[in-house]
């Protein structure tokens, strides 16, 4: 550490107090050591500040306290008191837009938190809040410092109480660039997105010398909670990444797209992709048979700009997706159905997962566009033992409370509650359109004959010719792709070609909706 004492004679001048400030700055700025540093590199890991170098616009970083150390003393600490006390905090700019950041610092005290490490990042999730800006947080530390306490523990509840404050008024966004153990793992569960790296992240609440000592379980880390388990598995995950400089490159794509704060909409920008391209291609995408599959991915693709969005969860519940693209310039949120994954069908994993992204999209003024080709619920003694009721309602919840504006397209199938639910308009959908090519019933043509018709055909001489006879009428009578739009449920049917243009001027006629909700605390979601 720089002293005075350190300093040439004649530095208690001005001009030596200002030289001895550039000494320390230039220590802050370089960290520990040479070793530690070298040692963070030989895990393939970034440091605290070369993080935030690729995160930020170029030289935009402004540090708020980099002089902090912490006060603590017993078991040797007294004798290291390093500047930073290992986390970095601050704020500047993506895209020219504020951002605020913290970053664990791993190579000070393994980035554990102690007192006046957990002090600074409160502080700067204070800023972001009252700023009115995004909070992202690139974690990669120990847990608590063991050696303060309960002082430490004390410091994650001032960071889960400001995470629960700041949810829905600041995009909150978790960088994990590597280990996040016991209860530092709920803060980026607290979090609107939650990023990792593979290889070098992991997020456990018991790690596994832990698992093994309790159940006799053998697992690694990255097998408990690496950054594939918490993107495939658990869900805690929302996008995974090979490396930093693609995760971080992949946050400031996604800051792009969100605002500031609730009381912004998301950035647009200017569209080159004509508002009223044809989507000629779009019918031979979609087959009209209800039982063939394909990718719902590449419908999407016709219809946004230029092909592009980001899908949340890519790879948890993949029987639907969630993405944010924009729309001639400007950004909407895309749920859809995935006929490609389970058929499409909406389960316990599905419905939670669209869920939290309706919130995500009504709390920050996203507007919703729902693709349905759905043929139910998933049926099932797991799925009812494991809560699909619940879970379910959890979708028709978030749905019923958003007030964003919202569109829903029904492409082929929407039967049963899973129509219902995936925002038609008797759950307050502000335009339902469908192609020529959509089924909408309470459920499929032929399990409707066996029901309504089972008389009939248990009598006939040739009950599959009856069955087939009975389940034509059916269609005939109630399956038409007009019968809904006859009965005002559906707003127009559309040339599939014309999808992007009508879904861009709907939107525009949108734009300035404004619905309020009844006055209460908050509502009673299902758990």
């Amino acid at each position: 550490m720089t002293t005075v004492e350190d300093l040439p004679a004649g530095a208690n001048d001005a001009r030596g107090r200002v030289a001895e400030l550039h000494a320390i700055r230039e220590q802050v700025r370089r960290g520990p050591s040479e070793r530690a540093t070298e040692a963070q590199r030989a895990k393939g890991k970034l440091t605290a500040r070369e993080r935030i170098e690729l995160l930020l616009d170029e030289g935009s970083f402004n540090e708020v306290e980099p002089l902090r150390r912490h006060r603590a003393t017993g078991f040797g600490l007294e004798a290291k008191k390093p500047y930073t006390d290992g986390v970095i905090t601050g704020w500047g700019t993506v895209h020219g837009r504020t951002v605020f950041t913290y970053a664990h610092d791993f190579r000070i005290f393994g980035g554990a938190l102690g007192e006046a490490h957990a002090t600074k990042i409160h502080k700067i999730m204070d800023m972001a809040i009252q700023a009115g800006a995004p909070l992202v947080s690139l974690n990669d530390g120990a847990g608590a410092r063991i050696q303060e306490g309960v002082s430490a523990l004390a410091g994650y509840g001032g960071i889960f109480q400001r995470n629960t404050k700041a949810s829905g008024v600041i995009p909150q966004i978790s960088v994990m660039l590597g280990p996040c153990a016991g209860g530092a793992a709920y803060s980026p569960a607290l979090t609107d997105f939650v990023f990792m790296v593979r290889e070098t992240s992991q997020m456990f609440i018991t790690g596994p010398d832990v698992v093994r000592a309790v159940t006799g379980e053998e697992i690694t880390q990255n097998g408990l909670g690496g950054a594939d388990v918490h993107a495939e598995t658990s869900g805690v995950c929302h996008f995974a990444y090979d490396d930093e400089v693609t995760c971080l490159e992949e946050v400031r794509y996604l800051l792009s797209l969100l605002p500031a704060n609730n009381r912004e909409n998301p950035p647009s920008v200017p569209c080159e992709d004509p508002a009223d391209r044809s989507g000629d291609a779009l019918l031979d995408l979609v087959p009209a048979d209800g039982n063939r599959p394909y990718d719902m991915r590449k419908v999407i693709e016709e219809i946004v700009d230029d092909g592009e969005f980001l899908e949340v969860h890519e790879r948890w519940a993949t029987n639907i997706i969630c993405a944010l693209t924009r729309l001639d310039g400007r950004v909407v949120g895309i749920i859809a159905n995935q006929p490609q994954s389970l058929a499409g069908v909406l389960d316990i994993e599905a419905s939670e997962k669209a869920a939290r992204f309706v919130q995500m999209c009504d709390a920050f003024n996203i507007p919703i566009v729902t693709f349905l080709d759905v043929p139910g619920f998933l049926p099932g003694v797991d799925q009812e033992h494991g809560g699909i009721i619940r879970h379910g309602a959890k979708l028709l919840y978030a749905y019923c409370n958003a007030t964003v504006p919202r569109i829903s397209l029904v492409l082929r199938k929407a039967y049963g509650g899973a129509y219902i639910v995936m925002d038609s308009q008797s759950i307050g959908a502000d335009l339902t359109y469908a192609w020529p090519t959509n089924e909408i019933a309470v459920m499929g043509a032929e399990g409707a004959a066996n029901v309504i018709f089972r008389k009939q055909i248990a009598e006939a001489d040739d009950s599959d010719a009856m069955r087939t006879r009975m389940v034509k009428e059916y269609k005939s009578e109630l399956m038409h792709p007009y019968y809904a739009a006859e009965r005002g449920l559906v707003d127009d049917v559309i040339d599939p070609a014309e999808t992007r243009h009508t879904l861009i001027r709907a939107l525009e006629m949108l734009r300035t909706k404004h619905a309020d909700l009844p006055a209460r605390k908050h509502g009673n979601p299902p758990q």
